[in-house]
C-alpha cells in the first residue's frame, strides 16, 4: 500500500476541490497515482449525481454579464437543491466561471455550453465533479445570449433574477440599466406589439370577449370591448408601451426617444428563480 502524505492529499485537493478525506481515500485506492485518484474523485461525483438525479434543483443563482465592448451579453442559471449551497462563495464562483466561458466561446445553445472545456474537462463533467464535492444535485439549466450595438446586463440583489437588454445604438450605460431594471420589475412578454405571436393575440381577444359576455354585455359590442382589452394587454405586457417605472407619465418608448429619436430595444432576456 502506498504511503499517502499530507502534502499529497493537499495536492489532490487543490487539483479537484474535493474534501480531504475523499482525497486521502482516492489516493489510497489509486496507490498514490494522482491521475487515477482524480478519476476516482470524478467517478464519485458521477455516482452522487446518479443517486440524486431525481431530486429537484430549484435553488441557485441567475447571473448576467456583457463582453468588454458591451456588444454581447449572456445569462446563465446554475441550479442547486438548497439555498445554503446557492449562497456559497465557491458555488457562485463556479457560476461566474461558466458565464465567463460562455461569453468567451459564444456557444449557440445550452447543449454546446455544456460541451465546452473548462479547466481541462467539459463543463458537464466539471459539474459532475462538483456534485461529488458538494453532495447535492447542481445543474446548468438555462443559457441565453443577446448581440446588439449595445447590450446591458443587470443582476438583482440576491442573484435570483437577471436581465439583458439590447439597444440599437451606443448610449450612456445608465440608459440600458434603466431598461434592464424595467424588464426586471415589469416582466414584459415582448418588445413591442408586432412581436406578439398572432396565436397569443387571438387568445387575448377570445378571453376579452368571454369576460364581456359574462358581464352581460351585448353580443354586438363584444369585439370592440375585446379590442380595448387587447390594447390594455399591449400596454401592460410589451416593453416599449409599458409605463416607465421611473416616471409613469411616459412610456419606455418615450423615455428612449428623449435620449435619441431613433433609439429602441432590439431584444431582451429575463430569468427569475421562483420564490
Amino acid at each position: 500500500m502506498a504511503d499517502i502524505s499530507a502534502s499529497d492529499v493537499k495536492k489532490l485537493r487543490d487539483i479537484t476541490g474535493a474534501g480531504m478525506m475523499d482525497c486521502k481515500k482516492a489516493l489510497a485506492e489509486a496507490e498514490g497515482d494522482f491521475d487515477q485518484a482524480t478519476d476516482i474523485i470524478r467517478k464519485k461525483g458521477q455516482a452522487v449525481a446518479n443517486k440524486r438525479a431525481g431530486r429537484e434543483a430549484t435553488e441557485g443563482v441567475v447571473l448576467a454579464k456583457t463582453t468588454g465592448d458591451s456588444t454581447k451579453g449572456a445569462i446563465i442559471v446554475l441550479n442547486s437543491e438548497t439555498d445554503f449551497v446557492a449562497k456559497n462563495d465557491s458555488f457562485i464562483a463556479l457560476a461566474k466561471s461558466i458565464l465567463d466561458l460562455a461569453l468567451e466561446r459564444d456557444p449557440a445553445n445550452l447543449d454546446e455550453l455544456r460541451e465546452l472545456e473548462m479547466e481541462g474537462t467539459k463543463v458537464s463533467e466539471h459539474i459532475m465533479q462538483q456534485i461529488g464535492i458538494i453532495g447535492e444535485k447542481i445543474d446548468v439549466s438555462f443559457y441565453e445570449k443577446i448581440e446588439a450595438p449595445q447590450v446591458t446586463a443587470y443582476i438583482h440583489p440576491g442573484n435570483r433574477l437577471a436581465t439583458l437588454v439590447g439597444l440599437n445604438k451606443q448610449v450612456d450605460v445608465q440608459i440600458g440599466k434603466d431598461v434592464c431594471m424595467q424588464v426586471a420589475a415589469m416582466n414584459p412578454v415582448a418588445v413591442d406589439k408586432g412581436d406578439i405571436p398572432q396565436t397569443v393575440i387571438d387568445k387575448e381577444i377570445e378571453i376579452g370577449k368571454e369576460q364581456a359576455r359574462l358581464e352581460g354585455k351585448p353580443e354586438a359590442i363584444l369585439e370592440k370591448i375585446a379590442l380595448g382589452k387587447l390594447n390594455k394587454f399591449y400596454k401592460e405586457s410589451t416593453l416599449l408601451n409599458q409605463d416607465f417605472t421611473k416616471d409613469s407619465k411616459k412610456t419606455v418608448s418615450d423615455y428612449l426617444k428623449e435620449v435619441d429619436k431613433d433609439l429602441t430595444v432590439t431584444g431582451f432576456v429575463r430569468y427569475s428563480l421562483s420564490n
